[in-house]
């Protein structure tokens, strides 16, 4: 199954990493999520968890391209947290995370291009660690067909599906998901294979 536009990454689990500039400690937290309120409930246990820090800077992005996003300086300068954050997330390429970078303060000003660098290097050291997984955007389809056809279709499960599963009777019922942009291409591709021997039903939208 190759990468198409129906397909983003996340992270697999919960991750944290560590910095400390002139006295100050940074810590980030990198956390995967789904929707924006999950998001802000983990945002709200990271912050009870760490509720004597000077700052919980943040940014979440969330879905196919992050275009669903947020970002918060948490009273440090304008633009010195959460953007240096979002930008490292859209540089490793991942969504449906919220990454927070906690902030002690260690007596020491660090100036605007000091604090946007923690912040950016905290939070980059923190999405070196992640492990990603692939999240697809697919459609359900049920293909039906005989078994002479079966070594074509399984071909084609593997050039195209995400996930499959067979149910093998008089007549062989595989249910699939497949990228949203490849159904078209794909149900084509059964029929002229199988020489419309088999069919293609779509279920569901995911």
């Amino acid at each position: 199954m190759s990468e198409s536009k129906d397909t983003y990454f996340t992270v697999n689990e919960e991750y944290r990493a560590e910095i400390s500039v002139n006295s100050s400690r940074f810590i980030a937290t990198c956390v995967p999520v789904t929707t924006r309120e999950s998001a802000l409930e983990r945002l709200a246990h990271i912050r009870s968890e760490f509720f004597d820090a000077t700052h919980n800077c943040y940014a979440y992005r969330l879905g196919i391209g992050g275009l669903d996003f947020r970002f918060s300086d948490d009273g440090e300068p304008n633009s010195t947290a959460g953007k240096p954050i979002l930008f490292m997330m859209q540089k490793y390429e991942v969504s449906d995370v919220l990454l927070i970078v906690t902030r002690y303060y260690g007596g020491t000003k660090l100036g605007v291009g000091g604090l946007s660098r923690a912040y950016s290097d905290a939070a980059e050291q923190v999405l070196k660690l992640c492990n990603k997984k692939p999240v697809y955007k697919t459609t359900k389809v049920r293909v039906m067909c005989m078994y002479e056809d079966i070594g074509v279709v399984k071909s084609l499960l593997e050039t195209y599906a995400v996930s499959h599963e067979a149910d093998y009777r008089d007549i062989i019922e595989i249910y699939c998901d497949i990228p949203c942009s490849m159904i078209d291409e794909f149900c084509n591709a059964v029929t002229q294979k199988t020489h419309a021997r088999a069919g293609t039903f779509i279920e569901q939208i995911q």
